[in-house]
């Protein structure tokens, strides 16, 4: 559990850095390199639901049940995205952020923390190899959600050093998420194909519902040569760390 909880600590912290860091840079160079985070978040969101997720809770339950969790995982993210818990807006000038408030915002991410930590803890007692694969993948979409959300705080008047307060207690409920899913699930070990599967589900939907939608919005040759390469780079990460050892 050690592992788990060190590597929720660090996505949780990395993230909230990585924001911090991307939003002391000018715009100009900051909305040149959201895309690139966005894709490369793209395909290790991709790789760790397909490579790693999947292939594990189908060695442990019937492809039926597991395929069944992972339909019944993406309309349930679509319902509660569209209630405005399960949020996953990376860009300031979303809709989401034109009709929700800062407070809203915080308590949907500290939902989406929460269940991420979960998914860590069940992937972490599957393998080591899968929790950090997991882990990285949680943090690569991590660090443009933490962007987005410190614009909608800094727009709503906040100050920056109380944005970036509660956006750190925000993204801390990782942590308790760890707790919970590891000894509910060491309990519990036939639910764990499930909530790897579910799990797949939550990767899969962010990555093709929210993120791939921002990555349509550059157009041009370039861009679908520079978004291809970053997806292939995050798949490969996620490959390194699940199978390269």
């Amino acid at each position: 559990m050690t592992l788990a909880f060190f590597f929720a600590l660090l996505g949780s912290a990395g993230a909230m850095l990585g924001a911090a860091l991307l939003l002391a840079f000018p715009d100009a160079m900051r909305r040149r390199l959201l895309p690139c985070l966005l894709a490369y978040a793209t395909g290790t969101l991709l790789g760790a639901a397909f490579l790693g997720m999947l292939p594990k809770a189908l060695e442990q339950a019937p492809a039926l049940a597991v395929s069944a969790s992972v339909l019944a995982g993406l309309i349930a993210f679509f319902v509660l995205e569209k209630l405005v818990l399960w949020r996953h807006c990376h860009d300031g000038d979303c809709d989401v952020h034109g009709h929700v408030g800062g407070r809203l915002i915080l308590i949907g991410d500290a939902f989406h923390n929460f269940v991420d930590g979960v998914v860590i803890a069940a992937a972490f007692l599957v393998s080591p190899a899968l929790g950090v694969a997991t882990a990285l993948a949680v943090i690569a979409h991590e660090i443009p959600q933490e962007l987005g959300d410190f614009a909608i705080l800094l727009a709503s008047g906040m100050r920056k050093s109380r944005a970036f307060t509660y956006n750190l207690i925000s993204s801390l409920a990782t942590l308790p998420g760890v707790l919970a899913g590891w000894f509910w699930l060491e309990q519990m070990r036939e639910a764990i194909p499930f909530v790897l599967a579910v799990s797949a589900a939550s990767f899969i939907y962010i990555a093709v519902a929210d993120l791939v939608p921002g990555l349509h919005r550059q157009t041009g040759i370039k861009a679908m040569l520079r978004q291809f390469v970053l997806m292939l780079a995050g798949i490969a990460t996620i490959a390194f760390f699940r199978f390269g050892h």
